[in-house]
């Protein structure tokens, strides 16, 4: 039986695996292996990925692949393609990033998270294969998730993008069909400064010949240039499908079919999701699987969930977490708060990344009017709660309160929602955002 190297230095429990076969790394100790082995946390390009990527032989002849890339909705797009073709009898397999809480979270088979075994198995594999190659701590994980997928061959490989597109690892896959959701100013010091560049980046997931589905209304030109550039098949929104709400709880969808009928789907089921994206993912299941009954694509769209989206935690009160970190989201995100709580003013716990646009945030988020509690990220790329409250006070807002912790904001944010609800103000709902940190650290805590 193999042992576990518990209490060793990584470095120290790293020589011992190498040199005994009796032993193993688990699966904390390999993440933070993972971490040490490339310098930086970045450094996007494909040659060394697929260097390694060619040495395990990774290839999926037997699955159909969808590539999901975007600036907001990936997360979203995944799980519900996923929950509609599982639904309808098929098996899949889901690369997600970030995760939350817990990083099996990253690899889905099925309906359930890959195991710590599965996951150090994968590792050591691509650990020997790899060399001297060096692998970010994104890269070394999509190669060991992809190489998990390869051996159980599901019917469908789902991706999700991590940065990017073109140079980002999960494009050494090539789709059978690759999703844009939406382009907006994010990560602009790796992809660029225009929704352009940016667009440019996200197209790189393409294939000439194969469906390339858009899911915003209004693209940036350079995704669609891309696209017929390469000789992609262009399924873009509100072209080749679109979505219609026609009651608070009801919408349809219309497409063409792969012969160029036209199709509609009537009376879908409303979920937390935008409309754009969830059209999207029914022209993709109808490019791939049209046979799938209407009865699953219904299950499908009606019961998916994801934690950190427009989740909403009922106690005492309510709580909303989401992990809206941009413009795009944020804006997102106020509307969904006016649609669900009219009534309401929100208390806001806020705490977000440097790299962010987080003054554009905070003017979106100010049209809510609510009670602020900013803090700070207590990471290398976090952004202190000063800067926020500084910049909040200058915008001429006086109902702000600063912490250095989320823990700390949210201990007095709880204590203040509960003053609220044991006084005349019931109704109140506190709104959780800002990035995927600020969602894990107050999910730890309540």
């Amino acid at each position: 039986m193999l042992q576990l190297l518990q209490g060793w230095s990584i470095p120290d429990a790293f020589q011992r695996v190498m040199q005994n076969r009796e032993y193993c790394l688990n699966l904390e100790q390999w993440l933070e292996y993972l971490e040490q082995c490339h310098p930086s946390n970045i450094e996007l390009g494909l040659d060394r990925i697929a260097d390694v990527a060619s040495r395990l032989d990774i290839s999926f002849p037997d699955s159909r692949v969808i590539t999901v890339g975007g600036t907001n909705g990936k997360g979203s797009t995944v799980t519900m393609l996923s929950a509609i073709l599982e639904n309808a009898g098929y098996t899949t397999a889901c690369y997600t990033s970030p995760h939350l809480l817990v990083y099996n979270e990253r690899v889905r088979l099925g309906k359930r998270l890959a195991t710590d075994e599965e996951l150090c198995a994968s590792f050591a594999d691509v650990e020997k294969a790899r060399g001297q190659i060096p692998l970010t701590y994104f890269e070394f994980g999509t190669l060991a998730a992809l190489q998990l997928f390869a051996n159980l061959k599901p019917d469908f490989v789902i991706l999700e993008v991590g940065l990017g597109g073109r140079l980002d690892a999960v494009n050494i896959v090539d789709p059978d069909l690759a999703i844009v959701t939406n382009v907006d100013l994010d990560h602009t010091d790796w992809l660029g400064d225009t929704r352009e560049a940016i667009g440019f980046e996200k197209a790189g997931i393409f294939r000439a010949s194969r469906p390339a589905l858009i899911g915003e209304t209004n693209p940036p030109d350079s995704v669609i240039q891309h696209a017929l550039a390469i000789g992609a098949t262009i399924m873009a929104n509100g072209q080749a499908f679109s979505a219609r709400q026609v009651a608070p709880d009801s919408w349809t969808w219309t497409g063409t079919g792969l012969n160029g009928e036209q199709l509609e789907i009537p009376d879908l089921p409303v979920n937390d999701f935008p409309l754009d994206n969830c059209s999207t993912v029914l022209m993709a299941i109808n490019a791939l699987t049209p046979d799938i009954s209407l009865a699953h694509i219904r299950a499908g769209l009606a019961n998916t969930r994801m934690t950190g989206r427009f989740q909403l935690v009922e106690g005492r009160y309510p709580t909303v977490l989401d992990v809206a970190h941009n413009p795009h989201a944020a804006r997102r995100l106020v509307q969904m708060v006016r649609e669900r709580y009219p009534e309401c003013r929100p208390v806001i716990l806020l705490a977000m990344l440097a790299d962010k646009n987080y003054q554009e945030v905070l003017q979106i988020l100010g049209q809510l009017e609510p009670e602020w509690f900013v803090a700070g990220i207590q990471d290398a790329r976090g952004l202190e709660g000063k800067i926020l409250y500084n910049l909040l006070l200058e915008s001429g807002q006086d109902n702000v309160h600063c912490f250095n912790t989320i823990a700390e904001a949210y201990v007095a944010a709880d204590q203040f929602m509960e003053s609220i609800q044991n006084g005349a103000g019931n109704g109140h709902v506190l709104l959780v955002t800002g990035s995927f940190f600020t969602v894990t650290a107050v999910l730890e805590l309540i």
